[in-house]
């Protein structure tokens, strides 16, 4: 599928420092460094600290699916006896520990010699067990727990007020394993673990997740929409893989700075906007023209994903205790996402916020609770079309069926439905619980 030039300058310089980089790790790796894979919502900060390179497994299966190939990925663990119709996202990566593909996308994935997951299933623990398998793959687990008690207004308490947000059974838990995991690292590959260096680290993710804040809310106040999401994806999650260093916390002030002069500018995404589009779930990476293929027919726009989002909301921590803070940040990170009342009272938060008409949710065979959210938000009045499909696999997606279908909810359900009251300046309503 043809894609479109980036509109962005700060994505383009990204996507050149992504690659630039990642060709510098391969040549790294196959001269003996230590490589880790690591999950999207695992403590990549220590890593950062220690000097320790790694590769986000999700950000590799995204890569793997943009280019069309996950399929033969998904037949190679086949072919080797595993499913491949279970935890597509993160088992893409697997495939490489067995055979890599003939011509991978930019060279191939490196062999990791160390895995670090969170175990939030069985599924994923078994898939994290069968690299553990592998000779040379040390893999480290990290304990998913819940809370008795869920603050209503997380996002508002997470910078400062973690301790109550998460509660301190949790962040006793997380704090341990953070702990250990510097003592296997340190084990494994011989690097040392400096507080100082850490102090630096966590202080620079603080500043570049402040940056993404601003440009969040600048984005939710301005219409026309400066930038679609699919604009802003690389700009935003490629400094998330690179948290804790200069670059990345100048990326995301680059990125700011480019947005805001769209804003001064009053330059639009889509000038004959008339229907503001929230995206929930994980990016749909096979086809990203998606996001752009309602403009024209209805001036539907989508300007909400949760990548963002999730950066201005889920990462920032203070406090004196980095290590602490740390464990704050990813201890409940899943259920920022995934589980109510956590992810309900944030995306309906986050949908009024964003002024938006209707909700396009993509629910795979995972779909980790997507019922409260698509209730919460269809009981506050917001049309909620659930997309059910894998998020990488295109076996499971039918892109003529899905658009025409999107395209008659957009006619029926969103364009159709009264204008609803814009609420003041934060003034936020609130989910499902």
């Amino acid at each position: 599928m043809a894609r479109r030039n980036k509109l962005l300058t700060s994505s383009e310089e990204a996507t050149r420092y992504q690659r630039e980089w990642f060709a510098g790790l391969r040549a790294a790796v196959a001269g003996g460094e230590p490589l880790a894979l690591v999950n999207a919502d695992a403590p990549q900060e220590i890593f950062r600290a220690m000097g320790i390179p790694y590769v986000v497994n999700q950000w590799w299966a995204s890569v793997v699916a943009a280019k069309q190939r996950t399929g033969e990925y998904l037949r190679t663990l086949r072919e080797h006896g595993y499913p491949d119709y279970s935890e597509q996202y993160s088992a893409t990566s697997l495939a490489s520990a067995f055979t890599e593909v003939a011509d991978p996308p930019w060279g191939g994935l490196p062999r990791p010699t160390i895995v670090l997951g969170e175990t939030t299933g069985d599924a994923s623990r078994k898939l994290f067990d069968i690299w553990d398998e592998q000779d040379g793959i040390a893999y480290y687990p990290l304990e998913s727990a819940a809370a008795d008690t869920v603050p209503v207004n997380w996002w508002d308490l997470m910078p400062e007020q973690w301790e109550s947000a998460v509660g301190t059974p949790r962040l006793d838990l997380m704090t341990a394993e953070l702990e250990g995991l510097v003592r296997f690292l340190e084990t494994t590959t011989g690097r040392v673990f400096r507080e100082s260096r850490f102090r630096e680290v966590m202080a620079l993710v603080n500043e570049q997740e402040e940056w993404n804040r601003r440009t969040r809310d600048l984005i939710a106040r301005t219409r026309p929409v400066p930038l679609r999401v699919d604009d802003s994806i690389s700009s935003v999650m490629i400094p998330q893989w690179h948290r804790g260093t200069v670059w990345a916390r100048d990326a995301a002030k680059r990125f700011h700075d480019e947005v805001a002069a769209r804003v001064a500018a009053g330059e639009a995404a889509c000038p004959d906007e008339r229907l503001r589009l929230m995206w929930i779930g994980r990016g749909l990476w096979y086809d990203m023209d998606f996001y752009r293929h309602f403009e024209e027919r209805h001036g539907a726009v989508f300007v909400w994903s949760m990548y963002l989002a999730i950066a201005a909301d889920g990462y920032i921590r203070y406090g004196d205790d980095p290590m602490r803070a740390l464990a704050a940040r990813f201890a409940a990170f899943s259920d920022q996402l995934y589980r109510p009342p956590w992810s309900t009272e944030w995306y309906l938060k986050e949908a009024r916020l964003h002024q938006v008409d209707g909700v396009v949710h993509l629910v795979g065979e995972d779909a980790r609770s997507g019922w409260f959210i698509t209730e919460t938000l269809e009981r506050a009045g917001i049309p909620v079309f659930e997309l059910r499909a894998d998020n990488v696999d295109q076996r499971t997606y039918d892109l003529a069926a899905v658009r025409e279908e999107i395209d008659a909810w957009l006619t029926t359900r969103v364009a159709a439905a009264p204008p609803k009251p814009r609420p003041a300046p934060g003034v936020e309503g609130r989910a499902l619980t």
